[in-house]
């Protein structure tokens, strides 16, 4: 079997890091192509193209800072190019630009081939809501994993010890990207139940702006404890809700479920911003201009997606957080009522 050349879609704060493993792993097992080309949305930064600072000085100077990327991993601006040839598409950029860089891709894709989405995000569907992964699946008519855990990105560059979830209907696929992306800090448990995986890592991120919202107003460990079981209750009701199939609840305790919940609710992008727009009175859209270097939220388009889902189907009162979050976001809800979403939750009635 000729070895299987991979390639990495996205290259932001998650895609870099992830690149530092993919780059490092293929080179030490002949199932893999020695080089990753690893596609990169072309920037200016003092004057030169990003592309050409990867390649030179094997670092992404704006997204990942500090982190010496491994040589073998190639960037390259031009989608066509960075797929052609790759049997492993490995996605991670954020998921309001995967519908159209997909069209872009489809007349490259390699007969067989087949990806990962390391993608937290969902999108708008016939039935309301569209994984990421079937966006992809659709577009490309390839096979999708997911990735999903508790990986917050320059933690992982930095190579200090955490778990990840590889949801992976195909057994065969979720043996090669474990091989693709273990390694001694960062260990992978395969699922099969992808959806279910997915889901985690989208609904978390409405938790984890609640979570901020209880930091910006001073409300104390106490309450964010509370917030994070009662966001975890409506994460589980919401993916029985949703999966087609039966939800396996074990799930939940993976790295994909509560870990990566706590690690969001703690120290996320989505629970930092969601506390400065308390503390500022400022936008979303303002702060996530402010404070993300180009990268985007996606609790609060989360909730917005989940919040016209749960009002066509009449179910707003079952899902009182992560209704709060999108009204407080979205719809001028007054912050400081954000705990009465608490203390009114089904749970307590």
């Amino acid at each position: 079997m000729p070895p299987v050349t991979v390639c990495i879609v996205g290259s932001g704060n998650w895609g870099s890091a992830v690149s530092k493993i993919i780059g490092q792993n293929v080179k030490r097992n002949n199932r893999f192509s020695p080089t990753v080309k690893m596609w990169v949305y072309e920037e200016i930064i003092d004057g030169k193209k990003l592309t050409e600072i990867i390649n030179t000085q094997h670092e992404n100077v704006k997204y990942l800072p500090g982190h010496q990327l491994p040589k073998n991993v190639v960037a390259v601006s031009d989608i066509a190019e960075a797929v052609k040839g790759a049997k492993v598409l490995v996605f991670v950029l954020p998921h309001q630009f995967i519908s159209k860089l997909c069209d872009q891709m489809k007349p490259h894709i390699m007969e067989g081939a087949f990806g990962i989405s390391l993608i937290k995000g969902i999108d708008e569907g016939p039935d309301g809501l569209k994984l990421i992964s079937q966006i992809i699946r659709d577009k490309l008519e390839i096979e999708v994993s997911v990735l999903m855990g508790a990986n917050i990105a320059r933690e992982v560059a930095e190579e200090k010890f955490c778990e990840t979830t590889i949801g992976a209907k195909n057994k065969a696929h979720g043996t090669i990207f474990k091989e693709l992306l273990q390694t001694a800090n960062f260990r992978i448990t395969v699922v099969s139940e992808s959806d279910t995986v997915e889901l985690c890592g989208a609904l978390k991120n409405i938790v984890a702006v609640g979570a901020g919202f209880c930091d910006g107003l001073g409300f104390g460990d106490n309450t964010k404890a509370a917030v994070i079981r009662l966001g975890l209750m409506e994460m589980v009701a919401f993916a029985r809700m949703f999966c087609k199939s039966e939800v396996n609840s074990a799930i939940f305790l993976e790295s994909c479920g509560v870990a990566d919940l706590v690690t969001s609710c703690y120290g996320g992008r989505n629970r930092k911003v969601a506390e400065a727009f308390v503390k500022t009175k400022k936008s979303i859209a303002q702060l996530e201009e402010e404070m993300l270097n180009g990268q985007k939220l996606q609790g609060p388009q989360a909730a917005a997606k989940v919040y016209q889902i749960l009002q066509k189907k009449g179910m707003l009162e079952s899902f009182p957080l992560f209704v709060a979050v999108h009204q407080i976001c979205f719809e001028g809800k007054e912050v400081k009522d954000f705990i009465t979403c608490l203390q009114n939750h089904p749970e307590h009635m």
